[in-house]
């Protein structure tokens, strides 16, 4: 057995005895806490048909998952909105999602617990983009501005800008992807804050100018648009299957760093697959450039985020993310490639 095969299952070992011995009780409750089972027979994974889940797409399309999962069965389902995805994931028909921000807290607090942090995926990669006259914030005022959905990540950075800005009669339309490309084409909407690559279309493909890009409002650009959460009963139940997730994720992120072109290729090839429509190599290369692949779910921002959604008007009172994150799957995949761990900023503590 080879050295590094060596150290990858003294590394995969160690996190598990960690996971089994030191989760807890989900939300408080007097649950017993599940056990580790060893490889789960099948691991359920989804995901969204947009280039800020490209991961996903690569870590799927090009088997780095499946190397990494051996016995373990893959099953994909893909989603188009953020409560898809958590409904699926509380109803427990999905084990491990890549997700938004903001569905990723509201799944967090709608779980009471225990959907978790576990890794992240993109940085960056969402803009708020208008109609050529539009040239200032100020002028989104009466206009009728596009979200991907209800409470998702867009549609609390736009209304946070609506609320601190106090515009008066924003109408916030939500829509799916698609259809407000459509729309914006149409002339019935004045613009949109959306992920890429559907920024970067309206832009190259309908016209749109961009009017805000979402890295100005945070410390260094960097702010998390696709992160990864996982049912932490499954989590418990079988850390060695989210460790093999991980590793994938992190070969795919490498991969496709050391790959650009091919990379875009595969991405291009299904979106093609999964929603009928390639990409312009105009707005592949666009849509690229505005992200960062990285397992660094830049969990220092998550308590502005939840701040945000109370601005917004999405939730009451800002969530307390205590126990939100558990990145001991993630460090030891980490480990296990030679990367360095990966900081939680305390959410991981109850």
């Amino acid at each position: 057995m080879s050295t590094s095969r060596t150290l990858r299952l003294l590394a995969a070992a160690t996190a598990a005895l960690a996971l089994a011995a030191g989760c807890t009780r989900a939300g408080g409750s007097d649950a017993p806490v599940a056990q580790s089972q060893g490889p789960a027979p099948e691991v359920r994974l989804g995901y969204f048909p947009n280039v800020t889940h490209a991961p996903a797409i690569i870590g799927q399309k090009k088997d780095f998952y499946a190397k990494e999962l051996g016995t373990t069965k893959l099953a994909v389902t893909t989603f188009n909105a953020g409560p898809e995805e958590i409904n699926a994931l509380l109803g427990k028909s999905l084990d491990i999602g890549f997700i938004g921000s903001g569905p990723a807290i509201n799944g967090f607090t709608k779980s009471e617990g225990t959907l978790q942090l576990i890794s992240g995926a993109v940085s960056g990669g969402a803009q708020l983009v208008t109609k050529p006259e539009i040239t200032s914030i100020d002028q989104l005022a009466g206009k009728n501005i596009a979200t991907p959905s209800l409470g998702n990540t867009q549609d609390v950075a736009l209304k946070k800008l609506v609320k601190e800005k106090n515009l008066p009669n924003v109408k916030v339309t939500n829509l799916d992807n698609p259809k407000t490309f459509d729309a914006f084409r149409r002339g019935d909407l004045d613009g949109a804050w959306l992920p890429e690559p559907w920024s970067s279309r309206l832009v190259l493909d309908a016209g749109a100018k961009v009017l805000l890009d979402e890295k100005t409002l945070w410390p260094d650009g960097r702010f998390p648009t696709t992160v990864i959460i996982v049912r932490q009963e499954f989590l418990q139940q079988y850390p060695q299957t989210v460790q093999a997730i991980l590793r994938g994720h992190i070969h795919a992120i490498d991969w496709a760093k050391a790959n650009e072109a091919e990379a875009k290729k595969v991405v291009n090839d299904a979106l093609k697959e999964l929603t009928g429509n390639s990409l312009s190599q105009p707005v592949l290369d666009s849509s690229f450039k505005a992200i960062e692949l990285t397992t660094d779910p830049i969990s220092s921002t998550f308590p502005q985020l939840a701040r945000d959604s109370v601005t917004a008007g999405i939730v009451k009172s800002a969530v307390e993310l205590k126990g939100f994150a558990d990145l001991t799957a993630l460090n030891a995949a980490s480990q296990a490639t030679g990367k360095p761990a990966v900081d939680a900023a305390g959410l991981d503590k109850k």
